[in-house]
């Protein structure tokens, strides 16, 4: 077993399931936005780097920065976590929530937990958050991997 190579653990692998995730969550939350379902007033990405790099940003700026976000965390959940239950990707999907309410949220001016905009911030950032944690175990648990067997 090689440094890249830890039980199905592999760098690519995991960069692969974070890329998943992040698509696939971008993907219901861009379409919940367009339908207008969503009462984000623009996605917390988008919203995130625009107030990182002060000025309006297009749409494709904050899916980066969404992938870039959604990816390192898969990364570290896939490559580093001991156990990498239903479980434990639902507490880590919790803890990533509770740092969008308590701190994403407030330094992009939405107020604390989004209470500025809207308390409908809480729940509809919660769902991402659930499906993130779904995703990232299910993808993790089934996407294939080659088999580290030699013999």
């Amino acid at each position: 077993m090689t440094d890249t190579q830890m039980q199905g653990r592999s760098w690519i692998r995991a960069i692969i399931v974070g890329i998943a995730v992040s698509v696939l969550t971008a993907a219901v939350m861009v379409g919940l936005l367009k339908a207008g379902v969503s009462p984000f007033p623009k996605p917390p990405s988008l919203a995130f780097a625009e107030t990182l790099l002060g000025r309006s940003l297009p749409l494709p700026v904050g899916l980066l920065f969404h992938t870039a976000y959604v990816t390192f965390w898969s990364v570290i959940f896939v490559r580093y976590f001991p156990r990498r239950s239903l479980t434990m990707a639902l507490v880590l999907a919790g803890v990533l929530w509770l740092v969008i309410l308590g701190l994403f949220f407030p330094v992009m001016g939405w107020g604390l937990a989004g209470l500025d905009v809207s308390p409908k911030l809480i729940p509809a950032s919660f769902v991402p958050h659930l499906l993130f944690g779904l995703l990232l175990w299910g993808l993790g648990k089934y996407l294939p991997h080659r088999s580290t067997d030699t013999a």
